[in-house]
């Protein structure tokens, strides 16, 4: 699915083709509520990195999060100008590139379910809204991105 994104000022703009658009994770580890989770979370979907196409390059910055006090070698993407959350990308996978899902200008699919991720890093005043098919999870998932929505059927074949 093309996906088109941009930041809150418009200085950044993007095209990506996700495998995985639909906004189904939200991670609540203390580097996702931080940087991108305004309530508390942050929604990542999986796209194909060498599909990435971006218009005001110039107006990115990029921060490794430390991770067991060292450096993550995830890059997360921002706006220089509005610090507006836009993707992450980790060269341990350079196939791949995950938008942040608040960053997205293009309607999304509705997930049927959601996944509650990494619980055991919530912040206290927040408050998990969860569906009665929704799982809830101290650490990771057990399926992947990709698997999850192989499984319900929506796994982009554009």
């Amino acid at each position: 699915m093309q996906l088109e994104g941009s930041c809150y000022c418009g200085a950044v703009h993007f095209r990506v083709k996700a495998y995985a658009p639909v906004p189904y994770m939200r991670c609540y580890c203390s580097i996702c509520r931080k940087t991108a989770g305004g309530g508390g979370y942050a929604i990542n979907l999986g796209a194909k990195a060498d599909t990435l196409e971006v218009e005001g390059e110039e107006n990115i910055t990029m921060f490794h999060a430390v991770v067991d006090g060292a450096a993550s070698s995830g890059e997360r993407r921002f706006c220089s100008k509005c610090g507006s959350a836009l993707w992450v990308f980790d060269p341990s996978w350079p196939d791949l590139v995950h938008p942040f899902a608040s960053a997205i200008d293009t309607p999304l699919p509705q997930p049927p379910e959601s996944e509650h991720i990494l619980l055991d890093s919530k912040a206290n005043w927040v408050c998990v809204e969860a569906g009665p098919n929704d799982g809830q999870r101290e650490g990771y998932p057990p399926e992947s991105l990709e698997d999850w929505h192989k499984r319900q059927g929506l796994l982009s074949k554009d």
